[in-house]
């Protein structure tokens, strides 16, 4: 039976390349997926050369790689005497961090066949090979287990719903018994596991993204354009202090309330021009998940009206001139003329967030939310569409009180009206998701420790 699934789980793998391949000239990440991996493994064979052993981790896309992103980063400071690989499924991650500098190598995933990983894990031989949350690639795995090497999955999170726990899903329980240890998010995940006989081997650690983002409070990127375009219209007895900590000092409503809208799509866009007719005294720094021009060009005609700018127009303008100067003098009248302003680049989302009262994080009228602990890190409350439920983070930040979660616009307003009539109501929120991290930092110590049993644990959170 076991040979017969195992023939069809390569007939899914090869289909889906082939799929790949089809969408790829209509598709702009169906031909960055096969680009990618063109030649991929000849690649992977000629350039992963290493005396010293490999602790390879994969991710599938950035969300992941935030969560590998504290373990990768404790290796590197406490076990200097590995070398690190990292690969990745999904174009958006490997193009975002493909020059990531923590990272021996970095390389797409090859497509999971049973030569591909024979090959794969043939040339570069890992000591240790950690997977993050959802990536169960069965090829993979049944060969590294094989060959002898540890393997682990990292917050990694269970629901009843998966095939693991299906009539149907023996090759998958299969699977379940190649790791030498799960670290898993919450009890229900390891009551799911216990269920099919897998309870010796768990561990309930939290998840990483905690430590990851606790520590970008610590060393996030100060960035003057946006710092400009938030104080306008500002008392300036708030200069030096960021938005989330005037919610906190004040609760005047004279002064503009920012909104920062980060990996938002269309539908979210929409939603969010409709506010600001409804509400003058809101700016909005808007960070979209996809920046291709015509999607820009889509959300400058959406917000026409408030004569949005975007970031990369002025930035470097902005930073290059002098205090008091023409220049800059030129580039404040534009912001302070502006409601909006589009962040039109990648890799600073994570530190724009201190510059707002409020954040919205798109994706919850679309396949669902993205990251809302890089927002709720800074103490600010949040707001995101419906579809949400399979984020156990966003589910616990709505029992707490500190995330709100819409239906429609006229959700939007309503939770928009609490905050710019009545400031006090932002510094509660932003304290419950505040305290929300701070409470569930530690999961990489726990997963490191583990791991690494002889090697002294020291990971730092400030």
């Amino acid at each position: 039976m076991h040979c017969i699934l195992n023939l069809l789980y390569d007939i899914g793998m090869r289909g889906y390349s082939l799929a790949a391949k089809i969408a790829a000239p209509f598709n702009d990440k169906a031909k960055l997926f096969c680009k990618g991996r063109k030649g991929l493994l000849a690649r992977i064979v000629q350039t992963v050369k290493s005396d010293a052993p490999i602790v390879w981790f994969h991710a599938s896309s950035v969300g992941e790689f935030e969560q590998a992103r504290p373990i990768i980063e404790w290796y590197k400071a406490n076990a200097p005497q590995y070398r690190i690989l990292l690969t990745f499924f999904s174009p958006s991650g490997y193009e975002l961090r493909k020059n990531y500098d923590m990272a021996d190598w970095v390389f797409y995933l090859p497509i999971d066949t049973s030569s591909n990983a024979r090959r794969f894990v043939e040339a570069v031989k890992p000591q240790k090979a950690i997977f993050i949350k959802y990536e169960f690639w069965y090829n993979y795995l049944t060969t590294l287990k094989r060959f002898g090497a540890e393997v682990y999955i990292v917050s990694a999170i269970f629901r009843r719903s998966q095939p693991f726990f299906k009539w149907y899903g023996s090759l998958f329980r299969k699977m379940l018994g190649t790791y030498s240890h799960l670290f898993v998010q919450d009890e229900n995940s390891a009551a799911l596991l216990a269920e099919v006989g897998i309870k010796e081997n768990v561990t309930i650690s939290g998840d990483t993204r905690f430590d990851r983002v606790y520590k970008i409070t610590k060393s996030s990127n100060n960035l003057p354009l946006v710092d400009a375009f938030v104080r306008v219209g500002m008392p300036s007895s708030f200069a030096g202090i960021t938005p989330a900590a005037q919610a906190v000092t004040t609760t005047k409503t004279t002064n503009s309330l920012i909104l920062v809208a980060g990996s938002s799509w269309p539908p979210d866009e929409a939603l969010i021009a409709r506010i600001l007719e409804n509400f003058s005294k809101i700016r909005l720094v808007l960070a979209p998940h996809e920046i291709g021009k015509d999607h820009l060009t889509a959300i400058e005609r959406t917000f026409s009206i408030y004569n949005p700018v975007r970031y990369t127009q002025l930035n470097e303008r902005f930073v290059n001139s002098a205090e008091g100067s023409e220049e800059r003098e030129a580039i404040c009248k534009q912001l302070s003329c502006s409601r909006v302003l589009i962040i039109d680049c990648i890799g600073i989302l994570s530190s724009i967030y201190k510059y707002g009262h409020v954040a919205y994080i798109g994706g919850g009228f679309g396949v669902g939310i993205h990251n809302i602990l890089e927002a709720a890190t800074y103490g600010i409350p949040i707001i995101f569409g419906p579809n949400y439920k399979k984020f156990k983070e966003a589910r616990d930040l709505i029992a707490l009180g500190g995330a709100t979660s819409i239906e429609n616009c006229s959700d939007l307003y309503d939770i928009t009206n609490k905050f710019v009539n009545n400031r006090s109501v932002i510094a509660e929120k932003g304290a419950v998701c505040k305290n929300y991290v701070l409470s569930n930092i530690g999961a990489t110590r726990k997963v490191v420790s583990t791991i690494e049993k002889n090697v002294g644990i020291n990971y730092v959170y400030s």
